[in-house]
């Protein structure tokens, strides 16, 4: 496995040594890993004045897998926007193709008490959100500034999707639902959004092809709703990038903190781009105190889903809750009674667990 590591920027490279802590202590099991590092976002405009630069876009097409950190920083937010650090990983999920975003949203028992909701309404949870990556309002075109006959200042976006990159995604999402309780759950605007009407069309007719699962349609306001209210009624939720983007964040707070949360980007081969769903927090950078759980277990995605490791990645899984169940805890997921550790700390732990 050639794996192509960028660190990105603030807590990215704190959080990523601790995945290749991992990734090294499973060498010595016999599994072989070739690691090539290149900067990505605010660390790839600092190096070539490009958030994506060609040669870190050239390694992450030659590697079988991409683990990427965080991007984004204050420094950066007065930058022209196609320099910006958040520019290169739009970029970079576009050129490989990855348009199927897993972002699993589970609560480990240990945990239960510390999200802000009520511990029966988030305890056992297991959901997993698919949000299509590579459209939507993110790529449509035209897109851009203008001002209008009033002289106004105006921005305008374009919500796009094609008939064809629906049904790609709808289809990678019934393939997850039968793998797992069978329910699949599609979330759009189709009572107000031309785009959502098209979806929910596509999505029903693929729908057709699975007879054995259970399809729901649901507006995203009400999905964002039921999130808090009823959680639990969810196995696989289906949406687009917009609005996967923004409910993958909320269900993030179900599980106790954004930092426990992994992803996976997988293209129509499985090859994938792994990362957590958090930010670069550079406001913690450089403390010591950032949560590598999400990176951690995104490590452990790409072993499933890529190398088809299952075992191993189950292994990685299993470490993290015994950490959780030995009571050590970074600053996000602290709560009386248990014991803080920093970001290195917490690394060495899953190790030893391992």
């Amino acid at each position: 496995m050639k794996i192509a590591v960028l660190p990105g920027d603030g807590i990215g490279p704190e959080i990523m040594a601790q995945a290749v802590k991992v990734l090294q202590r499973l060498v010595r099991d016999g599994l072989k890993f070739e690691l090539e590092y290149a900067p990505i976002g605010g660390a790839g405009f600092d190096a070539c004045g490009d958030p994506l630069p060609e040669a870190t876009l050239k390694l992450a097409r030659q590697a079988d897998a991409v683990l990427l950190g965080a991007v984004g920083g204050y420094r950066y937010d007065k930058l022209p926007r196609q320099q910006r650090p958040e520019r290169g990983l739009l970029r970079i999920r576009k050129e490989l193709g990855v348009f199927a975003n897993l972002r699993p949203a589970l609560v480990y028992a240990e945990l239960a008490h510390a999200t802000t909701l009520k511990p029966e309404v988030v305890a056992g949870l297991d959901i997993m959100i698919l949000r299509e990556l590579t459209g939507d309002i993110y790529f449509g075109e035209p897109r851009g500034r203008r001002t209008n006959a009033k002289g106004e200042r105006e921005g305008f976006d374009t919500m796009l999707y094609s008939e064809s990159e629906i049904r790609r995604i709808a289809r990678v999402g019934f393939d997850i639902a039968r793998k797992r309780h069978r329910k699949l759950c599609s979330v759009d605007k189709a009572n107000v959004l031309e785009t959502s009407q098209l979806w929910r069309e596509v999505v029903s007719e693929v729908g057709k092809e699975y007879p054995d699962i259970a399809l729901s349609h649901m507006y995203v306001d009400n999905a964002a709703m039921q999130l808090v209210r009823n959680p639990k009624q969810f196995d696989v939720i289906l949406t687009g990038n917009l609005f996967g983007d923004i409910l993958s964040d909320q269900a993030s707070m179900l599980t106790g903190s954004i930092g426990m949360l992994p992803s996976a980007s997988l293209d129509e081969r499985s090859k994938g781009l792994f990362e957590p769903i958090h930010g670069s927090a550079p406001d913690i950078a450089g403390k010591n105190i950032a949560n590598p759980l999400a990176t951690i277990l995104s490590a452990a995605m790409m072993l499933r889903y890529t190398c088809n490791l299952e075992e191993t990645a189950q292994r990685i899984e299993q470490a993290v809750k015994k950490v959780l169940a030995k009571g050590l805890r970074t600053a996000d997921i602290f709560q009386e009674g248990t014991r803080k550790v920093g970001t290195e700390e917490m690394g060495d732990a899953v190790v030893d667990a391992l």
